[in-house]
């Protein structure tokens, strides 16, 4: 009987070891500050990030900063377009030497449409956002707008376009160009930019398109036989590269430099973000990968 209290009193000391190290370790854990997430550095100018679901800011960099966006000016173009009233998006629209010359004039990027062919309204979405056609932008205008003559059609849907961006209540943004190709007073924000793409993909047509990485147009040519064009790709490299990714848009220009805006969804949770002016197509994706990988590491 005596030999067995030693034992009894090491198993009760033990016990006693054993729990107050839990205790510790516990308190310890509870007492560790949450791992902090560490704020990216990008290499463009601008930059800002919003979870979509109620609109919260999650990084900003120059955010309210006016800049030249270039191609990313489509975004709000097929935005105006989508909103139309009376929308038949299979309707034809006979695409003009006048869309032709301007892409060469300005060395746009295009679409590459025939002059003569006839190409429906959804078609010259893609051919827009795709390779982020400069023609198919100014047929959409010259469709889209009001007047009597060209010049007038494309000045009355140049003004749709700045009435929406009033609508969104997007102070910093102003179109003078269909296209982002403008005289001066084509400009915009990392966070208006992130606005308006957020309001331009609750349309399902607008999803579609943007999140579509190549798509083979066949056109009517004047005889009235089928052309089928070459393939047009899209020209947002996330799509590819970066799991999730749902859209939207590039831009470029010697103003605007290298654009981005970007959107993409990962466990129900949906981030929308802009880069602006980065120094190259490389480096706009790789900003646009940090801001997003810290977009969703804020969201947990």
């Amino acid at each position: 009987m005596i030999t067995g209290i030693p034992g009894s009193r090491v198993r009760r000391a033990a016990a006693v070891t054993v729990t107050a190290s839990a205790m510790l370790a516990t308190a310890a854990l509870t007492a560790a500050p949450a791992q902090a997430v560490t704020v990216p550095t990008i290499v463009a100018k601008g930059g800002y990030v919003m979870d979509n679901s109620n609109g919260k800011t999650l990084y900003t960099k120059a955010a309210d900063t006016r800049r030249s966006t270039g191609s990313t000016t489509k975004i709000m173009t097929a935005k105006v377009v989508l909103a139309s009233a009376n929308l038949n998006l299979d309707a034809k629209v006979t695409i003009q030497k006048a869309y032709s010359d301007y892409v060469v004039a300005n060395n746009a990027s295009q679409a590459h449409l025939i002059v003569g062919d006839k190409v429906t309204v959804r078609q010259l979405l893609y051919g827009l956002m795709l390779p982020s056609g400069c023609d198919a932008a100014y047929a959409l205008a010259d469709k889209f707008g009001s007047g009597t003559t060209r010049a007038a059609r494309v000045k009355s849907f140049i003004g749709k376009m700045n009435t929406a961006a009033k609508n969104l209540n997007l102070p910093n943004t102003h179109f003078d160009s269909f296209d982002g190709i403008g005289s001066g007073s084509n400009y915009s924000t990392p966070r208006d930019l992130t606005k308006i793409a957020s309001s331009a993909m609750k349309n399902s047509t607008f999803r579609t398109v943007v999140k579509t990485k190549s798509y083979t147009a066949k056109t009517i040519t004047k005889t009235g036989s089928i052309r089928t064009m070459q393939p047009w790709t899209n020209t947002n490299g996330l799509l590819s590269s970066y799991s999730g990714t749902i859209g939207v848009k590039t831009g470029s220009g010697p103003e605007a430099q290298y654009c981005l805006v970007f959107a993409a969804t990962r466990n129900g949770k949906t981030v929308y973000g802009t880069v602006l002016a980065s120094t190259s197509i490389a480096q706009r994706e790789a900003d646009a990968k940090k801001l997003l990988n810290y977009g969703f590491a804020k969201l947990g």
